[in-house]
């Protein structure tokens, strides 16, 4: 193979990589195709009826997408105990389908069971997810009792036929995925880089849209992060490989948002907020001009565009006498005697380039091993010498963190999803039979699948509304497939087959596309068992309309968890991770121990994204109420900010005790106690608006240390980045209080 080929692979597989994280949309995808293309094959030669490979076919998907766990002996676990499962929900579906009393209260205490069994897992969410689907498949295909040995038969082979894809053809271990995610950490990591240079270059007119695409790569960057903090501990033997992992990791997305904070600094006329880059629509400051044309810009430019060729370069290419120049003056940057004559603004870039340079080679090292030290410069070496230091100075905390009481009877999420859904269900049944004494079936399908992965009254009205619209557009591809397809049983197949995977791609990006080619193929399915007609779709509109109506009645009538409260304890939830991670920054920065702050900011930045996605509902375009929705995008801006800072603190407290530059200054516990009561002083007043504490307002952070400390650090520009962290925290807590409604006060004199 040519190398520009090979290059040319290479670029499409980052790419891939970049926009499936860990390939797990594409392998989910696939994989589920695979089992029912075997399945389908498998009982094609048995020459099954085409209301048998149906049957199969659902069979199939349902044992292969039903199963979570990371690891290959509890996947096993799981598929063994889900096929008599399957077997019994088949069965009493056929045998109670005649009486439709004792049938319809049996189907609804399987749903309560079912949602109930999440409290289990993901083996009781699976075993719940197949007992639920076979019995629709049952009701789906019309099983009687006269044909279940042919069900018991092809539900066989769908379940051998899942595990044959599982297990043999596409295996995905907890090792392989966690090597994925790391190249798509990469790839991401060097599409924000490939952004930053064309914000560099961005005119006037087009400054805006470069400024979205940052603050989407950033994101994007942050939620691939996240993926792997939550895969490394399945993924790796080692936790003291774990633990380096998730910290070169952190290194690396704080390293990236901070030179792309920079950049924006060095494009206006004054130092940029953080919230430019966390709050969507907010303009570029002082109008984003141009910077100046001169040696230092463009010697930026050419090391932007550098430093992304090393993010992407192969582990194998990733040597040579060039490419180390490239590193080590790149590393250089790090050294003041070796930056550039530039305005103050840029040589902050060029700094940020030093230590987004230092995050991707200790990142290279933790992901790929030792590399080539025989080209290394002496600040290259350095830089070495630091991130050896940190490797053998990071230590397993045996520690177990206590537990938090989970909440008893009808308090606790999966009682109380499990009694919503049932009631709901009920509700769908009575209005489904009265729609249709044939396909009621479909309104309870929906009831339950908008309780999914859903907590709020306001999540089910939104994911209600996706799949009603994904439902009505499914039903118009619907209707022109089958005139297009006929009797053409494998044409029709085959597009199942397609959609399926589609589905299964996009279900994570988009609800309602995942809706649209779901309702498509049933369109097609019901041509293959010579019951389609164009009413026959326009019922399921109608079914799938009453479904979701009834799902967001229980939700809001039976036990209801309101959007507001719900935000309102997850905001409180994040408040008080913001409130531990700078505590104990602050007190390992003073010369303490501040705890294993690597760990702290991820469950920071686990918070922060539960509350991103249970404000959903509020700053939904539907939503009615603009100013509601504008204040809940600012709030969660102010955090995503605030978390910035917070992360960035963590990481240097956690460089103290191997940087000889870095030295503990005891004076900023002082500075930081006011930060923690106002943090504190907020999350109280959520929790309680009754509550009279008050936050605390007063001189900027530097002023109350000594004279003088920002014009000359003791410590050297480390400690000047600390109280800047420290500076900026502080403003966007006092922000965080104004749209929340927390009076403020003068600052209490602290010790």
């Amino acid at each position: 193979m040519s190398a520009a080929a090979r290059s040319g692979r290479v670029r499409m597989w980052d790419r891939l990589a970049a926009s499936d994280p860990g390939l797990l949309r594409l392998t989910a995808g696939l994989r589920t195709v695979t089992a029912i293309a075997l399945t389908l094959a498998v009982l094609a030669v048995l020459r099954v009826p085409v209301s048998q490979l149906v049957a199969g076919a659902i069979a199939a998907m349902v044992a292969t997408f039903a199963i979570r766990e990371k690891q290959w002996g509890p996947q096993a676990v799981t598929l063994a105990l889900g096929l008599p499962m399957a077997l019994a929900s088949v069965t009493l579906g056929a045998l109670l389908n005649r009486w439709a009393v004792v049938g319809d209260v049996f189907f609804v205490v399987l749903i309560f069971c079912a949602v109930y069994g999440r409290r289990f897992g993901d083996r009781g969410t699976a075993l719940g997810l197949i007992g639920f689907q076979v019995y629709f498949l049952s009701l789906f295909v019309g099983a009687t009792p006269a044909g279940l040995p042919a069900l018991y038969g092809v539900i066989g082979v769908a379940f051998v036929c899942s595990a044959v894809a599982r297990f043999v053809l596409l295996p995905q271990t907890p090792a392989g995925t966690l090597d994925r995610l790391r190249r798509a950490f990469r790839a991401r990591l060097a599409q924000l880089l490939a952004t930053q240079v064309e914000l560099l270059d961005a005119g006037p007119d087009d400054v805006e849209k470069v400024l979205e695409e940052l603050r989407t790569g950033t994101a994007r960057l942050h939620e691939t992060a996240l993926m792997i903090q939550g895969r490394l501990e399945d993924g790796t033997s080692d936790p003291a490989v774990a633990r380096l992992l998730q910290r070169r990791i952190a290194d690396a997305e704080i390293a990236a948002e901070r030179l792309g904070l920079l950049l924006l600094t060095a494009r206006s006329a004054e130092r940029t907020d953080t919230l430019t880059l966390h709050l969507p629509g907010a303009p570029l400051p002082s109008g984003g001009e141009l910077p100046v044309r001169d040696e230092a810009t463009a010697a930026l430019r050419r090391d932007l565009k550098a430093l992304r060729v090393l993010m992407l370069r192969p582990a194998g290419e990733a040597s040579g006498t060039a490419l180390a120049q490239v590193r080590n003056r790149l590393l250089g940057y790090r050294e003041e005697e070796n930056l550039p004559e530039a305005a103050p603004a840029v040589q902050d870039v060029f700094r940020g380039l030093g230590e987004a340079a230092r995050a991707a080679m200790g990142l290279r090292v933790a992901l790929e091993g030792p590399q080539d030290e025989s080209d290394d410069s002496p600040a290259t070496a350095r830089s070495r010498e630091e991130l050896d230091a940190e490797d053998a100075a990071i230590e397993i905390s045996e520690e177990s963190e206590p537990q938090e009481a989970e909440p008893a009877g009808l308090k606790r999420p999966t009682t109380r999803a499990a009694v919503q859904v049932a009631v709901g269900s009920s509700l769908a049944i009575a209005g489904g039979e009265l729609l249709s004494s044939q396909r009621w079936y479909w309104a309870v399908l929906t009831c339950w699948i908008v309780f999914i992965n859903t907590a709020s009254t306001g999540e089910i009205l939104v994911k209600g509304y996706r799949r009603l619209l994904g439902t009505v557009l499914g039903v118009v591809a619907g209707i022109g497939l089958a005139g297009l397809v006929g009797h053409h049983t494998w044409t029709a197949f085959a597009l199942v087959l397609v959609f399926i995977f589609v589905m299964f791609y996009t279900a994570p990006l988009s609800y309602t596309l995942m809706s649209f080619f779901v309702t498509a193929m049933l369109g097609l399915l019901y041509t293959l068992l010579n019951t389609y007609s164009t009413s026959v779709l326009v019922l399921r509109i109608e079914e799938t309309a009453l479904g979701a109506a009834c799902g967001v009645i229980a939700a809001a009538l039976v036990l209801p968890v309101h959007t507001d409260r719900r935000t309102n304890d997850l905001l409180v939830a994040a408040l008080n991770r913001l409130a531990e991670v700078t505590r104990g920054a602050v007190d390992q920065l003073s010369g303490g121990t501040g705890g294993d702050l690597v760990e702290q900011a991820r469950e920071l930045d686990q918070a922060l994204a539960d509350l991103r996605a249970a404000t959903q509902p509020l700053t939904h375009p539907i939503t009615p109420l603009r100013s509601r929705r504008d204040t809940a995008r600012y709030v969660v801006a102010l955090l995503e900010t605030c978390a910035y800072h917070g992360r960035s603190l963590a990481a240097t407290a956690e460089l103290l005790p191997t940087h000889p530059s870095i030295a503990a200054d005891p004076r900023l516990r002082g500075a930081c106690g006011r930060i923690v009561h106002n943090i504190e002083a907020i999350a109280a007043h959520v929790a309680d608006p009754r509550s009279a504490e008050e936050i605390e307002t007063g001189p900027s952070i530097a002023s109350m240390l000594e004279p003088g400390s920002l014009r000359t650090p003791r410590y050297g520009r480390v400690t000047d980045r600390v109280l800047r962290h420290l500076q900026r925290l502080d403003e966007a807590v006092s922000g965080l209080a104004r749209p929340l409604g927390v009076a403020g006060g003068p600052a209490q004199p602290r010790r």
